[in-house]
């Protein structure tokens, strides 16, 4: 679905936009006036890291549960735990940070490689890691991918990377394309306008 017709996080509605409109994440670099969606910004994702902000929106995340977009290798092996009633723990650490739900949700319905089952990482993409397979250049999503909550993270600053591995599935929300999860993201939205809701502004 095209990325105007998606409810927009008012934290992600602030967010600088690219050439066609597109909100740039918090941890995206830029290369003059062009962000370059495929790579992730060291700094910022540091940043992000230490100081628990949501790498979309760049804004706080409460204590509590955070969520991330994963592709098809690891929403088939959390599938798999929590059919066996087994604990799911990453242990091939990341490089993609957490954020909000709302984010989250937003991002995987708007971020064309993360929406649809055959779209690519850009031929710009991180050179290939065996932590991080994820981002190899050209690779393929897969054919279910997912939003996943997360009871916690926890991080490592490295010379050249920010890692990132996550604690304890709380939420498992699959999806082959991801306009499956439009009605959760509205509800989302709708019960952060709620009066006495926490809001999804900056805290």
């Amino acid at each position: 679905m095209r990325f105007e017709t998606v409810p927009m996080p008012s934290t992600v509605r602030a967010r600088p936009r690219d050439l066609r409109g597109y909100p740039v994440p918090a941890i995206t670099p830029w290369d003059g006036d062009e962000p370059q969606f495929a790579l992730t910004d060291y700094d910022r994702s540091a940043d992000c890291a230490r100081l628990r902000r949501c790498s979309v929106c760049d804004t706080l995340m409460p204590p509590g549960p955070v969520w991330r977009v994963v592709g098809a290798s690891e929403s088939a092996a959390i599938a798999e735990a929590l059919t066996a009633g087994r604990p799911y723990r990453n242990l091939a650490p990341t490089l993609e940070g957490p954020g909000h739900r709302a984010c989250m949700l937003y991002a995987s319905m708007v971020c064309p490689y993360l929406a649809r089952p055959n779209a690519r990482r850009g031929l710009s993409a991180q050179r290939p890691d065996e932590l991080t397979g994820h981002v190899v250049r050209g690779a393929v999503r897969g054919a279910t991918g997912a939003v996943v909550g997360f009871g916690d993270y926890e991080f490592a600053v490295t010379g050249t990377q920010v890692l990132f591995r996550f604690l304890d599935v709380v939420e498992f929300l699959p999806h082959d394309t991801s306009d499956a999860h439009l009605e959760e993201l509205r509800t989302e939205l709708a019960a952060r306008d709620r009066p006495g809701e926490p809001g999804d502004q900056p805290r």
